[in-house]
């Protein structure tokens, strides 16, 4: 229950009991907004301008608001600030606190606005610095992905389908994947600043205010682009939350692939990368064990970050126009969703560092499953004109007679072959090469060595 200097409610006026005990501790959300801090004094500092600015109020008051709130705002950054359930949410502990340090002329810091384009405003610039934050660290990933493969251009492992071996793939080239993912993860967030660059301070409780304010003169001062239009949709528009929300859920979501992907290619079975003990833990009975338990956190986490998602899209979808209490849990939401990204993608930036390559198990099992098929179906239609589909079923004839044998393609004799197609030669015995195959794979968006290289010079001009 927010109060003023005297120690009285602000409605006290027109509600004349005092609120539960039950309320006030439901109702209150000062343990989850008093981190908006710096974004609420920084809107009451340039709306007290813009009064001024107005003549609405005089240079006194204007300078004695302001000498108040920078006080506060060193207060809480030196923990020296006491927040109080009493006093609700962050806007109403800092008013609280600017009467006890100005006095009665504190109350001039609410004219023209109302704590719903208040809370909005400090919503959207945390918002926007919470988004070029991810980006940043979404930036740091890539940079250890870039590292990695630079390492493992010429690095031969299986690409899969259905998680069966396909074709042989460079591990640079897989990893490159990623990068793309990445890139847009940061267009995700980079779209939703779009939306946050409309000004929601002026429009008041729902319907705008008869005070004489410019809208516009705000705008520049905090960053935005533009005032918003309409002052009701202003207040009830949580799009740009669950923009957020979204980016944050297909971010995660792609952690969590590339964390499954690893948790099974450094199992025992797979065994195609080392963890460095930096980043495994061990069995409380298994004294051999060495567990991806951070790589499972990650793949654990993108459950809780959908869920944030589904809670604010459940939280709208019955709501009217305009503000109503149940978007209160909304900040709560989107903090945990960020700090949960945040943490995330830290990790996997560390997991990132600390991986290696098990080449020689890699290209051991490239050679398995006949990872050089389609090569040989493409040589038949290149050297021997044949369609593809007549190549793919000679192709798949010889498969099937190296399966019999028990050997790997590139194990059968040139003897072996011309059994099944007479016109082969001694050059398609270089079509089983993998290096070679890889090599082959030249268009664009390939995974030949030089492909590859191309892609990350691109890459490292476009940061």
């Amino acid at each position: 229950m927010t109060k003023n200097k005297n120690n009285q409610a602000i409605w006290n006026t027109r509600v004349k009991k005092n609120t539960s005990n039950l309320f006030q501790k439901v109702g209150n959300s000062i343990d989850v907004d008093k981190r908006l801090y710096k974004e609420d004094i920084m809107g009451s500092i340039v709306h007290v301008e813009m009064l001024f600015k107005q003549k609405i109020i005089s240079f006194k008051i204007k300078n004695k608001i302001i000498y108040g709130l920078k006080k506060i705002e060193k207060e809480i950054a030196n923990k020296k600030f006491e927040f109080n359930k009493k006093y609700e949410d962050i806007h109403m502990n800092i008013e609280k606190r600017l009467f006890q340090i100005i006095g009665e002329e504190a109350g001039y810091i609410h004219t023209a606005r109302s704590r719903n384009d208040q809370v909005i405003t400090d919503f959207k610039i945390w918002t926007r610095s919470s988004s070029k934050e991810i980006n940043n660290s979404i930036d740091k990933v890539m940079k250890s992905i870039i590292n990695l493969a630079e390492k493992n251009i010429e690095t031969i492992m299986p690409g899969f389908t259905h998680l069966k071996n396909a074709q042989a793939i460079s591990f640079a080239h897989y990893l490159m994947a990623y990068i793309e993912i990445f890139k847009r993860d940061k267009k995700r967030f980079n779209n939703n600043l779009d939306n946050l660059n409309e000004n929601p301070l002026g429009v008041a409780a729902l319907s705008g205010t008869s005070f004489n304010i410019d809208r516009n003169y705000t705008t520049k001062k905090l960053g935005f682009k533009r005032p918003t239009n309409n002052s009701i949709d202003t207040v009830s528009d949580r799009d740009f939350v669950l923009d957020f929300l979204y980016a944050t859920a297909v971010c995660s979501m792609h952690i969590s692939r590339i964390a499954e992907e690893l948790i099974i290619w450094n199992s025992d079975g797979f065994n195609l990368i080392h963890l460095s003990d930096k980043i495994v833990t061990g069995s409380s009975i298994m004294p051999q064990k060495k567990n991806p338990d951070l790589l499972e956190y990650l793949r654990g986490k993108s459950g809780s970050i959908y869920g944030n998602l589904f809670s604010m899209l459940t939280i709208l979808k019955g709501l009217p126009l305009s503000y109503f209490k149940d978007l209160q849990d909304d900040k709560e939401i989107v903090f945990k969703s960020k700090d949960i990204l945040t943490d995330c993608l830290q990790i996997l930036n560390e997991v990132l560092k600390n991986i290696n390559a098990n080449k020689k198990r890699m290209l051991e099992l490239a050679n398995l499953g006949f990872t050089t098929a389609t090569d040989l179906a493409d040589y038949l239609v290149i050297n021997h004109s044949m369609s593809f589909r007549k190549a793919y079923q000679k192709t798949a004839e010889i498969v099937n007679f190296a399966e019999k044998k028990n050997k790997n393609l590139n194990e059968l004799t040139l003897e072996e072959l011309i059994k099944i197609e007479p016109n082969l030669t001694n050059d398609v015995l270089k079509v089983f090469n993998l290096k070679n195959s890889v090599n082959s794979k030249k268009s664009y968006g390939g995974t030949s060595f030089d492909n590859i290289k191309r892609m990350i010079i691109k890459y490292k001009k476009e940061k």
